[in-house]
């Protein structure tokens, strides 16, 4: 572990990185952080004993992996105080939508590798996806996987635009999680339940039924089947949903993630 990383951005993100890398052996020392909110950077110092900087310098030269944690609206600008002193290292991207085309000539270098995490790595348990540029090497893949395998799980795509499919599966979907939870706490509370008592057993049903899926060697169909006697109350709930269509207009609304994911590439990464 000799890398030297700097992270452009520190929040929330970057600290589920920093805090999985520290978990594998990191030091202090290893990591810079260019961050211009001082609230950010009292956090970074807080929970990491990092000292962020709060705009770029020389300091970057040392770094052998670049990870780009900014909004995708200031990516381009981020990086015009930045390329002078990275043009040898490795390029993480977790910003949505960006294309790393547009990266590769914002930062005049093609060892780009684009990254869709998601919030549950905040504590260990997201899934990323990444896709690399031709330009990156077979030791750069294995450093990226370091860098996200403390937030959870990841998998590799070939083709860049699945990544898009990533944002609006994985990298939007705990926000879908939290709207069905909302509803189930809410509808649970009109049952008569506090609505403590409808948010933990809404919590504690999706924490199992995920552990259940990822257990089980079955489709999500078979699952819900075994769950599911006709005539029973379970029945009665999946007839009201199907009679409503909610499954084709929760498929539309992760059409509509898919491509505003797309818009944003068009928006944000004109190079």
């Amino acid at each position: 572990m000799h890398e030297h990383l700097a992270f452009i951005g520190g929040g929330n993100m970057a600290c589920a990185m920093i805090s999985g890398l520290q978990a594998q052996g990191f030091s202090v020392s290893q990591i810079d952080v260019v961050e211009p909110f001082a609230e950010a950077r009292e956090r970074l110092k807080t929970d990491f004993g990092i000292a962020a900087n709060t705009v770029a310098g020389d300091f970057l030269a040392r770094a052998t992996i670049v990870i780009w944690a900014v909004k995708p609206q200031s990516f381009k600008e981020a990086t015009q105080p930045v390329q002078a002193f990275t043009a040898n290292a490795l390029h993480l991207s977790v910003a949505a939508g960006i294309p790393s085309d547009s990266i590769a000539a914002w930062l005049g270098n093609e060892r780009i590798i684009r990254t869709m995490p998601n919030t549950p790595a905040l504590i260990g348990k997201g899934i990323t996806g990444l896709f690399a540029r031709p330009a990156v090497t077979p030791a750069d893949r294995q450093h990226a996987e370091r860098i996200v395998k403390g937030m959870g799980q990841y998998l590799w795509l070939e083709q860049e635009g699945l990544l898009d499919a990533v944002t609006a599966l994985s990298g939007s979907g705990p926000a879908y999680m939290f709207y069905f939870m909302e509803a189930m706490t809410a509808a649970g509370a009109e049952m008569g339940l506090t609505r403590e008592q409808a948010y933990q057993l809404a919590v504690a049903t999706f924490i199992g039924a995920g552990e259940l899926a990822r257990a089980s060697h079955e489709p999500p169909e078979i699952l819900r089947q075994r769950v599911t006697s006709k005539g029973g109350t379970t029945y009665a709930a999946i007839t009201s949903m199907d009679n409503s269509h909610i499954k084709d207009l929760f498929a539309q609304a992760l059409h509509a993630a898919h491509q505003r994911a797309r818009e944003m590439g068009v928006e944000f990464g004109n190079a």
